[in-house]
C-alpha cells in the first residue's frame, strides 16, 4: 500500500502541475497590457466607457483599438455586435 501511495502522489501532483500550466498559458495570453488599459482610462469616449460598464474591459479594449482605424471600422464593428 506504501509503495503504491509513493508513486501515485507524486504521479498527481506532477499531473496538477501540468494541468495549471496550460490554465495559466490561456490566461497570459487573455490579460491586458497595462499601457493600452491606461491609455483608455486617461481619454475614453462614452461608447468606451458603456462598452466597459456592460461588457466589460475586453469590449471596451476592442473598441478602444478601432479608434485610430477610422469611422467606417467602428460603424462595422458595431453593426456586427449583437445587442443584448
Amino acid at each position: 500500500m506504501t509503495a503504491w501511495l509513493s508513486v501515485l502522489v507524486p504521479l498527481l501532483v506532477m499531473f496538477f502541475a501540468l494541468g495549471m500550466e496550460r490554465v495559466e498559458s490561456r490566461l497570459r495570453e487573455a490579460t491586458v497590457r497595462q499601457e493600452e488599459l491606461d491609455e483608455l482610462l486617461e481619454q475614453p469616449r462614452p461608447d468606451e466607457v458603456r462598452a466597459l460598464f456592460r461588457q466589460g474591459t475586453s469590449r471596451a479594449l476592442e473598441l478602444f483599438r478601432l479608434r485610430g482605424r477610422g469611422p467606417g471600422t467602428r460603424r462595422a464593428a458595431r453593426r456586427s455586435k449583437v445587442s443584448p
